[in-house]
């Protein structure tokens, strides 16, 4: 694979990193983690620059709308993409029908960047919130890697990472990964370009000690107050996590 000289990440809060906090109060997330090893291939580090895009909560159309024509402005090398899984979590949503938008996002994209690599969305068949829209992820999923076939794009597949499907990958929204999450996700990534990484994103986890009926369902009582009752409450106001948040880092600079 040829050396990449600059990268924009393209999403919601899993390209924005939520669930990954950094030192300064921002979050840090798999695409950062990502651009890391990318600058890390190229004999000058400084020569490399990174934007990421992404903000919280964005639907597809608002990505489309807010992220596409900046990415396609910065005009970088690689652009990554995961869009459309906030979509597909609400209720009614068609993924035939949010397929279609993702992939004429695609063909606008693919005019102006160099490698778009697409991202597949997770297997959430252990995550409460979520289960239950497994056959419509995977719908989806299908599409996306069909997308990916027409345009050349090399996918990230989140599905099949089996390592995520432990609970320490994932922060105690149970929605976000954990710090651990997206640095395996990150290291995917770099695997999915035919880059060598410093470690294996399927290393098997410690074996954690076993958990007591009474310990499990006190974690769900605290999840349900701390972070499903608040989720719910947004939905029924028509609110978003990603009300007033602006991108982090919408210009091409060096790490």
């Amino acid at each position: 694979m040829n050396a990449i000289g600059s990268y924009a990440a393209i999403g919601d809060s899993f390209t924005e990193g939520v669930g990954d906090p950094g030192p300064d109060g921002t979050f840090v997330g798999w695409a950062d983690r990502f651009a890391v090893l990318l600058a890390d291939r190229l004999p000058e580090h400084d020569d490399f620059r990174y934007a990421n895009l992404a903000v919280r909560g964005r639907l597809l159309d608002q990505i489309v709308a807010e992220q596409i024509p900046r990415a396609k402005e910065l005009a970088p090398d690689l652009v990554t993409i995961c869009a459309g899984g906030n979509d597909i979590i609400r209720p009614g949503t068609d993924p035939d029908d949010v397929a279609e938008r993702f992939e004429s996002a695609i063909a606008d994209l693919s005019s102006a960047v160099g490698t778009i690599m697409v991202a597949t969305g997770f297997d959430t068949r252990d995550v409460p919130l979520l289960k239950h829209l497994r056959g419509k992820i995977a719908t989806y999923n299908g599409h996306v890697r069909a997308i990916a076939d027409r345009y050349g794009c090399p996918v990230l597949d989140l599905w099949s990472l089996r390592s995520v499907q432990d609970r320490r990958a994932w922060d105690d929204d149970r929605l976000h990964l954990s710090p651990e999450g997206h640095t395996r996700v990150a290291l995917r990534a770099a695997q999915v370009l035919g880059m060598p990484v410093p470690a294996d994103p399927e290393q098997v986890w410690p074996p954690l000690p076993p958990r007591g009926t009474l310990e499990v369902r006190k974690d769900d009582m605290h999840w349900a107050k701390e972070y499903l009752v608040p989720w719910i409450g947004r939905r029924l106001r028509g609110e978003s996590s990603g009300d007033n948040v602006e991108a982090k880092r919408p210009d091409l600079l060096p790490l």
